[in-house]
């Protein structure tokens, strides 16, 4: 039996900053990995002018972060996206509560039922997913929360139950580091004692050092999101090498004993997903 995880977001670059070098260790070490997507980040920004305007139109963004993220898919090492046709909500005075597709006025059992059809398909042990503040509180990873939490626990109804449910996470030391110098926009004036979470509550953390450029890669695919204009493409070394180093992940479930806590690998301990160390 062919290990498996699903990993779910809500929009197309969210598979890297947290997660990229996870997901690229195990697609090398023989793990079907796949990547639910929510939306196609129409309701984003393009930050590189050599791509055209800075507001391009909802559909021509849209088409743009699709092929973004299926060349990121690419450079991991995983299957292509699925995408499940929902809208970008935005957020802040950007918020589209009269838009019946976005995620935030979308039917959640709808939602489930359509993750639950991958479940059905690729079977998987583990889940990734975001964490319940959606690491900066964005409407749409809050409801990628909700839905993943969902997902896992209904998973049971579309044949063998998902195992174990990750959430990506940051320490509140990896927060503050990225809130230092230009940092990272959205992290602006959000304090670490709600968004990021202490030692005690990492339940994985992930090396993926000989990941890094395979992230560095991926994350280098969003030319929307890492333009000259972005702050996410103007990371300093320093952070860069926060987040290509190491991944962590606090758990969201489990239906099989844990030994011990952390961990460095998300199928430890799991039956038929006996994978080689990517080293050996």
């Amino acid at each position: 039996m062919q290990p498996s995880l699903l990993a779910l977001f809500a929009h197309p670059d969210d598979e890297v900053l947290r997660c990229g070098g996870t997901l690229a260790r195990y697609a090398q070490l023989g793990v079907r990995v796949t990547l639910v997507c929510l939306t196609r980040g129409e309701a984003g920004r393009n930050t590189d002018p050599a791509l055209g305007e800075l507001n391009l139109e909802q559909r021509d963004l849209a088409q743009l972060r699709e092929a973004e993220l299926r060349e990121s898919c690419l450079r991991l090492g995983i299957d292509p996206p699925i995408f499940l046709g929902y809208h970008d909500s935005g957020r802040n005075e950007r918020l589209r509560r009269d838009d019946p597709l976005a995620t935030i006025n979308a039917d959640p059992l709808e939602m489930e039922a359509k993750v639950l059809t991958v479940v059905a398909q690729v079977q998987p042990q583990v889940m990734l997913g975001f964490d319940p503040h959606g690491i900066y509180g964005h409407p749409d990873h809050l409801v990628a929360h909700r839905l993943v939490a969902a997902v896992f626990a209904r998973s049971g109804s579309v044949g063998i139950p998902v195992a174990r449910l990750y959430y990506t996470v940051q320490t509140h030391t990896e927060m503050r580091l990225l809130q230092n110098g230009r940092g990272l926009g959205v992290l602006s004036g959000l304090d670490p004692e709600t968004y990021a979470v202490c030692e005690a509550t990492i339940a994985a953390r992930i090396d993926i050092s000989l990941q890094a450029e395979r992230k560095r890669r991926a994350l280098s695919a969003h030319r929307t999101q890492t333009g000259p204009l972005s702050t996410l493409g103007n990371l300093t070394e320093m952070q860069w090498q926060a987040l290509s180093s190491s991944e962590t992940f606090s758990l969201g479930g489990s239906r099989t004993p844990i030994a011990h806590y952390p961990h460095s690998d998300l199928f430890e301990g799991l039956p038929l997903t006996q994978v080689q160390d990517v080293r050996a």
